[in-house]
């Protein structure tokens, strides 16, 4: 018999044992989106509309490539943490497993696709 109350076994424990560290990256991530989106957006204004020339040309600038590089990669991530988290919640079993896996591989494959196809157009 155990003399451990109920309140004593659940102290540290959350649902999942994992909910805050959930929480916190969707916090920063939601944060860092906040400022990046706004940033690629006038980035990518001033060059939607462009030739290849000018667009490889603007994006071999550091500065937007850099931020464009950062919104995929940061949106991705935190696509990649609410889907998880939804999942969760929502799908059980092997069924929920296996489309966690699924797609967190989609998320990161979005995200070095996206970030390779910036390289590959700035370089």
């Amino acid at each position: 018999m155990r003399y451990l109350t109920d309140r004593k076994r659940a102290i540290g424990m959350g649902a999942a044992k994992s909910g805050t560290e959930h929480h916190w990256s969707m916090q920063v991530s939601s944060v860092a989106l906040l400022i990046l989106v706004p940033l690629f957006i006038f980035t990518f204004g001033c060059a939607l509309g462009g030739s290849y020339e000018e667009i490889t040309a603007y994006y071999a600038r550091p500065f937007p490539a850099i931020i464009a590089a950062l919104t995929i990669w940061v949106g991705m991530m935190h696509f990649k943490s609410g889907a998880q988290i939804m999942l969760e919640d929502y799908v059980h079993g092997f069924k929920g497993r296996l489309a966690i896996i699924l797609m967190t591989c989609l998320s990161y494959a979005v995200a070095v696709t996206g970030v390779y196809a910036l390289v590959r157009l700035a370089l």
